[in-house]
């Protein structure tokens, strides 16, 4: 199995552990509430399927809601569900690299945003040991169920240290 096999295999298994994996015989996803290019935009075409992290719809986000306090920002933010959706429509119309891209997204919305700027931080050249590097990976995948995720960070440890550019102590 080549490496991006083993990529699409463990983005296929965290989608399954969303409740949203898998595709039939003839490559359509076999989730329930699945869409593609003719449900696009979602927003105006499926609006029912689509939820907020919390639990809210999008007719309960309104500006009057905002402005009495009962929609905050964590009601506005993007949930995996929805980005599983997108990725759907994405593949839909042979985007297959971009739903791949929403599927990595998805994993990470469970880290805290402080939490990902400081892994971008330390995925710069020379910034991290391999040590340091593999921890992230680790919390990533163990902490946050982010498996993807943590599989690119491993990959980055093994290129940075042969391209010479991790930090030396």
């Amino acid at each position: 199995m080549n490496q991006q096999q083993l990529i699409e295999q463990m983005v296929k298994e965290v989608m399954a552990s969303l409740g949203a994996a898998g595709k039939d015989s003839e490559g359509k996803s076999s989730c329930a509430g699945a869409v593609s290019k003719a449900d696009y935009p979602l927003g105006e075409k499926r609006p029912e399927l689509l939820k907020t992290p919390t639990g809210k719809t999008l007719k309960e986000i309104t500006l009057d809601k905002v402005i009495e306090g009962s929609v905050n920002a964590a009601d506005v933010r993007i949930s995996p569900e929805t980005l599983e959706l997108q990725a759907q429509v994405a593949e839909s119309v042979g985007r297959d690299a971009f739903a791949r891209n929403l599927r990595r997204a998805a994993e990470l919305i469970a880290v805290p945003d402080e939490r990902i700027l400081q892994i971008y931080n330390a995925l710069r050249p020379y910034r991290s040991t391999k040590q340091e590097l593999l921890e992230i990976a680790d919390e990533l995948g163990n902490k946050y169920g982010a498996a993807v995720n943590a599989a690119f960070v491993r990959e980055a440890a093994e290129v940075y240290e042969q391209r010479n550019r991790l930090r030396q102590d």
